[in-house]
């Protein structure tokens, strides 16, 4: 065989065998090594799969189900797709108490971990559900994803110990912001058209000075009567509340008569969404961004 054939016949080996090498390594998950599966992680809501892929880091394959601010978890259905995905999970993690009942008893029915936010701080069904809001429950759920994580694949308990280290080290930053915001807010009466932001505005020690008809109607999402949205009225105009926590995502015709009243008589209003906005990624950097809108009553 001519030498120029043989060198030709040996480059073209040579490239496939690169090509092959590519494909392959194309095929692994984004940073894993080769041989290796990340751990296959469903998160219900995005402000836990957000959690749950900074505990994880290039080990985890996280999905979130609910991603959008104009869908409430509360009134979700879910797809075929959405519980087939949280049926091949390794670890599933739920927001719970009777936030996203769908995904907890999809979850209870497969092998897969799970992480109840909610229960890892004993909050039950009946209390307030927006549990991403709270320091305490934060810090106790990504302890409790770290343990399911070196559970499912202690080959790197190491590094999910590393990562659990720098996320508390960056949750200790944002309560050091809510502790310095709190001079501020601290004993500051609010009142909220939804008890969305409870847990953040306890945790800056502010009072929740919502009138009790109208936080019972829509603590069991009823619609508040004449009598109560006038009683809302007449406590900002009267200057017991000193702040409006206003939740867009459901924002409506008793919400707005509430906001009207609070614009005339230069009430403050924080706006916030239940979901976490497109524009965030990470559950932590909300969480400040609103710290620093309460901080500005």
């Amino acid at each position: 065989m001519p030498i120029m054939s043989v060198i030709k016949r040996t480059l073209a080996v040579t490239a496939a065998a690169a090509t092959l090498v590519s494909v392959a390594a194309c095929g692994q998950t984004a940073g894993s090594s080769a041989g290796e599966a990340a751990i296959k992680v469903v998160a219900s809501i995005n402000q836990w799969g957000s959690i749950a892929k900074d505990l994880g880091g290039s080990h985890v394959d996280v999905t979130s189900i609910m991603t959008k601010t104009n869908v409430e978890a509360h009134d979700y259905e879910p797809t075929s797709q959405d519980v087939a995905k949280i049926a091949s999970a390794k670890v599933a993690i739920v927001n719970g108490a009777d936030y996203d009942p769908w995904a907890s008893k999809a979850a209870s029915s497969t092998k897969a971990a799970l992480v109840d936010a909610a229960e890892t701080a004993s909050i039950k069904d009946g209390d307030n559900p927006h549990v991403w809001f709270s320091a305490k429950v934060r810090s106790a759920t990504a302890d409790a994803i770290t343990d399911a994580y070196q559970q499912a694949d202690p080959a790197h308990k190491a590094d999910y110990a590393t990562l659990n280290e720098a996320w508390h080290k960056r949750e200790t930053a944002l309560e050091d912001k809510i502790k310095d915001a709190s001079a501020t807010t601290k004993g500051l009466p609010y009142a909220a058209t939804e008890s969305v932001a409870w847990y953040l505005a306890d945790d800056l020690g502010m009072t929740d000075a919502t009138p009790t008809g109208y936080a019972q109607a829509s603590a069991n999402e009823s619609e508040p009567t004449p009598a109560d949205i006038k009683d809302f009225q007449k406590a900002i105009k009267a200057g017991d509340i000193k702040a409006l926590v206003l939740n867009t995502q459901e924002a409506n015709s008793t919400t707005d008569q509430i906001t009207s009243v609070a614009r005339e008589s230069d009430v403050p209003i924080v706006e916030l969404t239940e979901q976490m906005p497109a524009e965030y990624d990470d559950l932590l950097d909300w969480m400040d961004a609103l710290v620093a809108k309460f901080a500005a009553l």
